[in-house]
């Protein structure tokens, strides 16, 4: 079983590496699935896993994109901490999320992420000299808009999916 749940591990970080090239990218608007991996992740196998798979799914997408910058770390941790907060709910809840639980947990961690990044943002562009308040928090609305309908979806095929890994995973 240790082998089957790295496996799925790897691969959910590599479709997080994935999903982040395959985004819609406006300045600073950003449209993504990269998290559902982590999202499944945390959901099937608990915090660690799921802080695992955003870690090494979003290190070799900023390695792949950017480059290695003194803020490599911070963009990582957003995806981490989603990880971390679903796995730990996953967990007090038995890994038996209903859709009502799934969106709700979903939510949170996406306006986490989202804010998280805001700060990572600001970070970066104060190291990097691009700080505009107006580029920085102009777009929080729209963003925090965008996070939210996308975690209602997420969240609400959650289950679905989580139970369809459960099945290959052979439980």
């Amino acid at each position: 079983m240790k082998t089957r749940k790295l496996a799925i591990d790897a691969m959910l970080s590599a479709m997080c590496a994935v999903l982040g090239y395959l985004s819609i990218d406006a300045g600073n608007l950003k449209i993504t699935l990269e998290s559902l991996p982590v999202l499944l992740g945390a959901a099937l196998f608990g915090p660690l896993d799921g802080a695992a798979v955003g870690f090494i799914g979003c290190f070799i997408y900023q390695l792949l994109r950017y480059g290695l910058s003194v803020t490599t770390l911070l963009w990582i941790l957003p995806y981490v901490a989603c990880g971390l907060v679903v796995g730990a709910y996953a967990k007090k809840y038995g890994f038996e999320l209903g859709r009502g639980r799934a969106v709700f947990i979903v939510i949170v961690a996406e306006l986490l992420v989202t804010t998280l990044n805001t700060g990572v943002l600001y970070i970066d562009s104060r190291i990097y000299g691009y700080y505009s308040p107006v580029y920085i928090f102009g777009t929080l609305l729209p963003r925090y808009a965008i996070c939210a309908a996308k975690a209602a979806v997420m969240g609400a095929l959650l289950p679905d999916m989580t139970r369809a890994l459960r099945r290959l995973r052979g439980e």
